[in-house]
């Protein structure tokens, strides 16, 4: 692989939102929305099912505009960047994988490189290669999705993201769709990367993996962030009766 187009890792930046609002008609999920992420550290979203944790996700890599508002990458606005480059730098791991079943692994993780990225198929398939391995699947590389399990599944769909090397990684609900015992190699990936350093911004039902991987830790209800502090502070002593109710429930 040439040195152009080599991966960089450990340049994460930081990411912010001020006041970011978005009604769908009249049902108003996003309520004026401040984050603030650090570069290098991992944020994690938590909050009950429609409180606007999953699109504010998409609002900060643009599949869903706000309707005012801004999203700051190492302070500067991404509003106006191009949409299909901005996704470039902030990778997105979703709920279903969305991988292409007629393609082999290797295959769906080249497309975007050599589409996007004009990597030749050599460098593409070598990155490929080299993002498989990150993930633990690099013996996987040459067979179908439906041969994988939903767990090695989704670790495919984050090698994929990897390979755009993104500046800052987005998890929407990443382990929801799993089953309980595939959950873990899933968040072990992802504990991974955030020791190597990847800027985090992640949703999720899993109250372990917030409290121990994360710096910081935000609830949301009814499209807006009611509480956020560190792990130790939401969990151990969270303030609000509406975040003692939710954790209540599910802790």
């Amino acid at each position: 692989m040439s040195a152009d187009n080599a991966p960089t890792r450990g340049r994460g930046v930081s990411v912010a939102t001020r006041d970011i609002r978005l009604a769908f008609g009249n049902n108003q999920v996003l309520r004026g929305v401040d984050l603030d992420v650090p570069a290098g550290s991992v944020a994690c979203v938590i909050g009950p099912s429609g409180s606007g944790k999953s699109t504010l996700l998409r609002t900060v890599n643009r599949l869903i505009e706000p309707d005012s508002g801004d999203v700051l990458l190492d302070g500067r606005s991404v509003l106006k960047e191009n949409p299909d480059r901005l996704r470039q730098r902030v990778g997105m791991v979703f709920q279903h994988f969305n991988l292409f079943p007629h393609k082999t692994v290797r295959a769906n993780i080249t497309l975007g490189l050599t589409r996007l990225r004009g990597l030749s198929k050599d460098e593409a398939a070598a990155r490929a290669l080299r993002e498989l391995d990150r993930v633990g699947l690099a013996h996987k590389a040459d067979v179908r999705p439906s041969h994988l399990s939903g767990g090695q599944q989704q670790r495919v769909a984050i090698a994929r993201a990897l390979a755009m090397d993104p500046e800052v990684m987005l998890f929407d609900e990443s382990t929801s769709a799993l089953d309980p015992e595939l959950v873990k190699g899933v968040l072990g990936t992802m504990a991974d990367l955030a020791a190597d350093g990847m800027t985090m911004l992640v949703v999720t039902h899993e109250m372990g993996f917030a409290r121990s991987v994360s710096q910081q830790v935000l609830f949301m209800d009814r499209g807006s962030v009611v509480e956020a502090g560190s792990p130790e502070r939401i969990f151990e002593a969270p303030e609000s009766g509406r975040l003692q109710r939710f954790l209540s429930q599910v802790l």
